[in-house]
């Protein structure tokens, strides 16, 4: 699964590499700001491109809420869904079945920009969190869904079964976020696509060689340490894991 992640880019950076052009400019110092560590239970506010607008940034509250919602029903929502993972994946193999996700497959479907993102490995009953980003340190495109509850756009990762690499790190539930060749972006963001041409752009594997990955400090998991910083992904080795990577 995919709970947590980290976004460094400024949004001009984002404008650039997506061509794109930020929905509201009095969003620009807010977004402008690096995330080293984005905790998912948190709910924070991220950029997305939303197939709607493929021409924008917007922002958008990582954990969707059924679009029967009212803005003033969300946070009791997030509370109740929080034993079903707060909406914050979504398996890609339920996309056309489940309740939520099946309304808006064909219509709502995003981009979620990310530098990186984390996965837990576990070894001997303990988990070791480990990060996993592009080695060129590029921008990567997560593949989600969204529903808009008033005016806000809340949205979900799409994930699939891991490849070897991720399986490797993300050892027990050996699942990771669809993650777009650059190539396919737009082909995602498709209005005419049919249930079919989402499948297949979703199975469409994402070169691991592409990737790196390794372990990090144990600081993202605690409540009493500040883990949204940049030194955050700094590597470190665990005895106990040996030559893991």
């Amino acid at each position: 699964m995919c709970y947590q992640t980290r976004q460094e880019r400024q949004a001009k950076d984002l404008e650039l590499r997506y061509r794109v052009k930020l929905v509201n400019e009095e969003y620009r110092n807010l977004f402008n700001q690096p995330s080293y560590h984005l905790n998912g239970f948190s709910h924070p506010n991220m950029l997305v491109i939303p197939q709607d607008q493929q021409d924008v940034l917007a922002p958008g509250v990582w954990g969707i809420v059924p679009d029967d919602r009212k803005p003033d029903e969300v946070k009791a929502y997030y509370k109740e869904a929080v034993r079903y993972g707060a909406g914050l994946n979504a398996q890609s193999e339920k996309l056309f079945n489940h309740f939520i996700y099946r309304n808006v497959a064909l219509t709502q479907r995003c981009i979620i920009p990310v530098t990186g993102f984390f996965e837990p490995h576990t070894h001997q009953k303990k988990k070791f969190p480990f990060y996993i980003h592009r080695k060129d340190n590029e921008t990567i495109s997560l593949a989600g869904i969204y529903t808009v509850i008033g005016t806000y756009i809340t949205f979900t990762i799409l994930t699939k079964k891991a490849s070897p690499l991720i399986e490797k790190v993300h050892n027990l539930k050996k699942r990771q976020p669809v993650i777009l060749n650059e190539s396919h972006e737009m082909d995602w963001l498709n209005s005419s696509n049919s249930q079919s041409d989402v499948l297949d752009l979703i199975s469409s594997p994402y070169g691991d060689e592409e990737l790196e990955t390794y372990p990090i400090s144990k600081d993202l998991y605690s409540r009493s340490i500040d883990s949204n910083r940049e030194d955050i992904v700094k590597r470190v080795d665990y005895p106990e894991l040996g030559l893991f990577v």
